[in-house]
This record gives structure tokens, C-alpha cells and sequence, in this order.
């Protein structure tokens, strides 16, 4: 059964979000008190409806309690309308929230209303771009916790023509090729420790963010 997703925004983040997941198979329902913002979204969502979402009475009319998410993306000009609709959606015993913040006391407000999940999507892609630009080779990264890394590279010129073994990325760099994006169009195969690296290769490495950079200057 499709996952069933309330997304309440339909800024740039909120209509990307929508966007993507009714791609991948979800039910979405958008929203939005922006007519031309709802049409544009019925493109592609399951429904999109013309509301307030800070109105208690028409919040409610949308079940959030029976979602499986509810995305308050509100955007920066009104951080009291997103803390107003985050707050409502958790008194309607919406299960799961995620909420979009523009800085950290916003974010702090969202969570002490009850938000389970807060993203700040400037933020994090201002992060992830920084490192694309610092090291070429970085083609995307994922923070896993606290202080791991998921990243794909592309293979350093010293690497081609050698196994995964010859290099000891673990034991030199700490860390661990766990995937090789390869060929085109590209397909992600498991690491072979034997098989030597080919040209337009990339790895996919899970690492502490520190082990990135000498990784890259060390090979």
C-alpha cells in the first residue's frame, strides 16, 4: 500500500518534495492557500486543495491523524503560520511530522511544539555543496549520524588499474568502500577487493567526515 503523505506548502521545497514523492509512488496530498500553486501541483499529486492550514476546521477536514507524514513546509514568510500548523498537526495526533525551519530558534520552536523531524533544506544543501566545491572529486554526500559520512567520489587518478585491496583505503584512511557506481548507463555493483578500478569509476564510501579529505590528498 502507497505511503500516504500531507504536504502543507508549495514553495520551492514543498512542490519538490511533492513532486518527488508522487514520482516515487506515494499518495500525496498538497496544499496551499496559493490558487496557482495548487493548480500547478495537480499535475502530479494525488489531490491539491486551496486552504488555510492554520485554520483549525479545515486542518482537521484533511485527517492528519490517518497519514503516514505531514510535511509543514511552510516557507520564510511566515514562520508563525508554520508554527501554528506544526502545533495543530500534533494536537490532531498526526503520527509522524516533519517541519521545515529558516534558522535555529525557529527550529527550536518547531520541535518544543511537536515536531518530530526538523529540516532546515538551505542549510543542508549549503553544507553538502560546500564540500562539492572544495574537493572536485566529491560527486554527493549523506550525513548519517553524528560524525558518519556516506559519499560518492569519483576515482582518484592514482587508483585506476589498482584492486580495493592493493589500496587499504580502511587501514590508511578509515574508510570503507561499501559500493562501485559503474559504466553507462550506470549501474552500483559490490566491491570486488581483487577487481582493479576502472577509469570513470565511483566509489561509494562510508566514512567520518574528517577521512575525506585525506582520502583525496593522500592517494
Amino acid at each position: 500500500m502507497s505511503q500516504q503523505i500531507l504536504i502543507i506548502g508549495l514553495g520551492q521545497f514543498g512542490m519538490s518534495l511533492a513532486r518527488t514523492l508522487s514520482d516515487k509512488g506515494a499518495e500525496v496530498l498538497a496544499v496551499d492557500r496559493q490558487k496557482n500553486l495548487v493548480e500547478e501541483a495537480a499535475a502530479f499529486a494525488t489531490e491539491a486543495l486551496v486552504m488555510d492550514a492554520t485554520d483549525e476546521t479545515e486542518l482537521a477536514l484533511l485527517q492528519p491523524g490517518k497519514r503516514d507524514s505531514s510535511v509543514c513546509a511552510i516557507g520564510d514568510d511566515s514562520k508563525e503560520a508554520s508554527i501554528i500548523c506544526t502545533a495543530l498537526l500534533r494536537q490532531m495526533g498526526a503520527p509522524w511530522i516533519i517541519a521545515r525551519a529558516n534558522n535555529l530558534l525557529h527550529q527550536r520552536i518547531l520541535q518544543l511544539v511537536g515536531a518530530h523531524l526538523v529540516v532546515n533544506p538551505e542549510h543542508e544543501f549549503g553544507k553538502r555543496f560546500a564540500n562539492r566545491l572544495i574537493y572536485r572529486n566529491v560527486v554527493a554526500d549523506m550525513p548519517l549520524g553524528e560524525d558518519l559520512q556516506l559519499t560518492e567520489i569519483q576515482v582518484h587518478p592514482a587508483m585506476i588499474g589498482k584492486s580495493l585491496m592493493e589500496l587499504a583505503l580502511p587501514k590508511r584512511f578509515g574508510v570503507m568502500v561499501v559500493a562501485v557506481r559503474r559504466g553507462s548507463p550506470s549501474r552500483v555493483v559490490q566491491p570486488s577487493p581483487s577487481e582493479p578500478l576502472q577509469e570513470n569509476d565511483n566509489l561509494v564510501i562510508v566514512s567520518k567526515e574528517s577521512a575525506i579529505p585525506k582520502l583525496l590528498k593522500g592517494v
